[in-house]
Order: C-alpha cells, then sequence, then structure tokens
C-alpha cells in the first residue's frame, strides 16, 4: 500500500514528505551546472523496452520496474522507491550496401537503483524475466544538471554541450549517455530536476 500511495504521488505531482534515497556520491569537481562525480557500486533493477518513443518506453518500463519493488520478486518483499529513475538509449547497427553502416534507434533501457543494503547476492530476484539486476561498479561520472521538458532535443542539446564540455576540458567519455530523471512526470517543467550523465574513462 505504501508503495502505492508513493506511485500515485508520483502520477499526479503530489509532494511526498519523505527523504528519497539516491547512489552515494563524491563531488571531485563543479562547474556551474556541470559536476564530475566520483559515485560508489550499488545495484540496478532494469529492463529493456523496445520502442522508438523514450516516453513510451519509459511508461512501459516504469510499471514493470515498480511492480517489482511492490512485491512481484521472489522474496514477494517491497523494496522503497530511490531516485533516480535512468534511461539510456540503445541502438543497432545495420550493415548497408555496399559499404556504409547506418544506426538505428532499438529502444530504451530504463532502470531503478536499489537501495544501499540491498548486494547483489541479497536482492530479491524478478518474478518478472524482463528484469535484470546488475552491479554498477565505483565509476567516475561527467553530470550536467537541467530542468525543462523531457523531450528528444533537450536531452540531446544537453549531452552534446557535456561532451563539448569534457573536450574542452581533457576528458575522455568512457560510457553512454544516461538520462537521469528525478522527478514525477506533472512536476511544472521549469523545477524539474534532471541530469545527463557520461561515465569518464579514468
Amino acid at each position: 500500500m505504501k508503495h502505492f500511495i508513493i506511485s500515485m504521488l508520483l502520477l499526479s505531482g503530489g509532494t511526498i514528505c519523505m527523504a528519497i534515497e539516491e547512489p552515494s556520491y563524491k563531488v571531485l569537481k563543479s562547474d556551474g551546472k556541470i559536476e564530475i562525480r566520483e559515485y560508489q557500486s550499488y545495484i540496478i533493477a532494469e529492463t529493456f523496452i523496445s520502442s522508438p518513443d523514450m516516453d513510451d518506453a519509459s511508461t512501459a518500463a516504469f510499471k514493470k520496474l515498480f511492480k517489482y519493488i511492490s512485491g512481484n520478486n521472489s522474496s514477494k518483499s517491497d523494496i522503497a522507491m530511490t531516485a533516480p529513475v535512468t534511461t539510456t538509449r540503445s541502438e543497432k547497427i545495420e550493415m548497408t550496401a555496399p559499404v556504409s553502416t547506418t544506426r538505428t534507434a532499438d529502444g530504451y533501457t530504463v532502470a531503478f537503483t536499489l537501495p544501499e543494503k540491498y548486494s547483489l547476492a541479497t536482492s530479491p530476484i524478478p518474478t518478472d524475466s524482463a528484469i535484470h539486476l546488475r552491479e554498477i561498479p565505483s565509476r567516475i561520472v561527467a553530470v550536467i544538471r537541467f530542468s525543462g521538458r523531457w523531450t528528444e532535443s533537450s536531452m540531446s542539446d544537453h549531452e552534446q554541450e557535456l561532451l563539448q564540455w569534457m573536450k574542452n576540458n581533457g576528458y575522455i567519455p568512457g560510457g553512454i549517455p544516461v538520462i537521469a530523471r528525478y522527478d514525477p512526470p506533472f512536476m511544472p517543467w521549469f523545477l524539474r530536476r534532471n541530469e545527463v550523465q557520461i561515465e569518464m574513462t579514468k
């Protein structure tokens, strides 16, 4: 019931009067809206949705993942809600004649972060075979913070801004950009807390 109420508040834009756990990190460098962070390892529950539309994929994935933390797991236990919800754009590469290569959108991977108390060994196993548990190792991540609507163009613009900043400052990207969203869909766009995160080569 607790998770159901939280879910309704998230979907309706209500205020949740409780602390939401986030992955632990240390800020190594700050430059306005951009930070270099060192994250400790943590566990995620993730699922892949084959859809060209980020909103459709996020909605479908959220429902699956929310069922998992609400008891659709091996121990039938509730798992506390955390932030952010992360989305990674997946792509497939297709060969075309004669020698060119085209990149086409294949879908999105959406993930919930599990509370810090869980390890890969102690995390409840998902009943839904489409949900997978994975440990994210400790890593260094470049992050750009921004508010606004969740549009592909906005995400892309901030991704390019972060990549340019990394290039200008001598940092080398080492992973696929991740979209991190901290607020419910009905939060006013100008109050939303969003990030694009890119793992760096150490």
